[in-house]
């Protein structure tokens, strides 16, 4: 596979010799992979850094540290060199990232705040999705309600664990599927005005202690357009 350099235009929440902070847009991709050659985020990285990318992650995923799904959107941190990559990836394995999200979550929740702790691993039948195993691997997610409305409700997600495709695992397990979510969610209320290209998910805030200064930094990504619309239409 030929990687390319794309002038792709990125938000860019922070950056220095060492690393970057993107505010990666719904509907892009992160790497060059089966189905999706092109427009993604390493390319428009390849561009950006010219060639000023860790390479612990190999050929396909230069600087890539960590992942979001194509229609999660939010902040995202890229590794400029080896040294950053490999204390960023420990920060990672030793849960010492502050990671929270914002969602739209099917159903009203009444509680002002609760804890999903509950192992996730391959689903054994459908082997691109996850679900809940006692074999699984631990997963833990702390959950407030920001607004409720009649059948919805935005909740922030904190993330103590970083299990693939967690925060959609757990609220469909208590019958909180998220907004658009094809995968785990549901067809039904997502007709007419709540209709969504995408699950309403957003990497909203992430921190963590910086690999050179040693100094903690943290960075708010925004509500993106189309989560705001979405919002604003169940109020």
């Amino acid at each position: 596979m030929t990687m390319g350099a794309e002038d792709i235009p990125l938000s860019i929440l922070y950056e220095d010799s060492d690393l970057l902070v993107v505010n990666k847009p719904p509907g892009m991709v992160i790497h060059p992979g089966a189905g999706h050659t092109e427009h993604t985020l390493v390319n428009a990285l390849l561009s950006h850094c010219r060639g000023s990318l860790s390479g612990i992650g190999g050929f396909e995923r230069p600087g890539i540290v960590h992942r979001l799904d194509k229609d999660t959107s939010g902040c995202i941190i890229v590794a400029k060199n080896d040294f950053t990559h490999e204390l960023l990836s420990k920060q990672f394995q030793s849960r010492d990232i502050k990671k929270v999200y914002r969602a739209l979550v099917h159903g009203r929740i009444d509680q002002p705040k609760f804890s999903i702790n509950l192992p996730i691993g391959r689903h054994p039948h459908h082997r691109q999705k996850m679900a809940i195993l006692e074999s699984g691997r631990p997963a833990l997610t702390d959950v407030i309600v920001v607004e409720k409305f009649t059948h919805f409700s935005h909740v922030e997600c904190w993330l103590h664990s970083g299990r693939t495709h967690q925060i959609r695992v757990h609220l469909t397990s208590k019958g909180h599927a998220l907004l658009g979510d094809k995968v785990y969610g549901r067809a039904r209320g997502q007709t007419g005005a709540l209709e969504t290209q995408r699950q309403m998910l957003h990497a909203m805030v992430l921190g963590f202690k910086h690999p050179r200064s040693e100094k903690w930094i943290e960075f708010t990504a925004p509500l993106p357009e189309d989560f705001l619309k979405t919002l604003s239409k169940l109020k």
